[in-house]
């Protein structure tokens, strides 16, 4: 999946890359799986919920769309694990052609501020009101997009809801204007640049999220620890996952395994259904629960589980 592949070259072509950024739980992650079409993405409730940056790819017509999902701007703890997703989100945010700036429609708190004050003036940004769908009184959205127009030169406004197949679609138009001519960068029907073993971990831990809820702090993550694969007796392609669960205490361990092993049972089932779907194969998966107290503040910790 990472190998960038020569395309043949056409002048009419147009490739390039568009930031999707926003404070936690905005609703940056189901915005991406809409544009590229395919989940690739996780999403959940809690927030922090995205951790790496996700390239997803959309090719459509003449024009490759590469969007780069970010995590939430984390400004609640000063940790190392939130030092380095802050990075992560500067980083993607000074090297790209266009940045689609996510807020709730008819919001925009303090978190919101922080992540507007990382863009650069010279690149242009759509303002993105998401979740229109949840604003009762429309009228009230003139007042509030006078407002945002004084906060920054937005390019473009687009009320919107990530749900909604046409507002996703009226986005892609508008997207495609600034994008500059040039060859693609990848194949036609690649769908991001991230490895089938990184999206592995990625879906344990979002089904570590869906069945823990509140309870279990976001410094919960997942290390997959073997991925093989093999040729299959009765499938063309069989995948074997051995996963780490890591907990902060002794009492966020039990939570997840759950009484009888019931709940660690139930995130691998549904794990497992869900990457047969994504990677077309035989899915096994074995997932271990084990404590590291601290490690979401120890620099060289928090690197070793792959965070940049």
């Amino acid at each position: 999946m990472n190998e960038i592949l020569p395309v043949p070259s056409n002048p009419n072509q147009r490739c390039g890359l568009v930031a999707i950024v926003g404070k936690p739980n905005v609703g940056k992650s189901t915005l991406l799986n809409a544009l590229v079409g395919q989940k690739i993405s996780i999403t959940s409730r809690k927030a922090q919920t995205t951790r790496h940056r996700i390239t997803g790819i959309r090719t459509t017509g003449e024009t490759q769309f590469i969007f780069v999902d970010t995590p939430g701007f984390q400004t609640d703890h000063a940790n190392a694990l939130n030092r380095s997703l802050n990075k992560t989100v500067v980083g993607a945010v000074s090297d790209v052609d266009l940045v689609l700036f996510v807020v709730n429609a008819g919001s925009f708190a303090a978190a919101d501020a922080k992540v507007l004050a990382l863009l650069h003036k010279d690149i242009p940004v759509l303002l993105i009101a998401n979740k229109l769908d949840k604003v009762h009184r429309r009228e009230e959205l003139a007042p509030w997009l006078q407002d945002m127009q004084t906060r920054h030169t937005f390019a473009q406004f687009m009320p919107m809801s990530a749900k909604n197949t046409k507002d996703i679609e009226r986005l892609l138009i508008q997207c495609q204007a600034y994008l500059p001519k040039q060859p693609w960068w990848y194949s036609e029907d690649e769908l991001t640049d991230r490895s089938e073993k990184f999206l592995a971990s990625e879906i344990i831990r979002e089904k570590l999220f869906r069945f823990t809820g509140d309870e279990l702090p976001y410094t919960s993550t997942v290390i997959i620890d073997t991925f093989t694969e093999e040729p299959g007796k009765t499938v063309s392609r069989m995948v074997r996952i051995a996963a780490t669960i890591v907990v902060e205490r002794d009492g966020h361990k039990a939570m997840v395994i759950g009484e009888g092993g019931e709940r660690l049972k139930q995130i691998g089932t549904l794990s497992r259904q869900e990457l047969e779907k994504l990677m077309d194969a035989k899915v096994f998966i074995e997932l271990w629960v084990k404590v590291r107290s601290g490690w979401a503040d120890d620099e060289a910790r928090v690197r070793s589980f792959g965070y940049e």
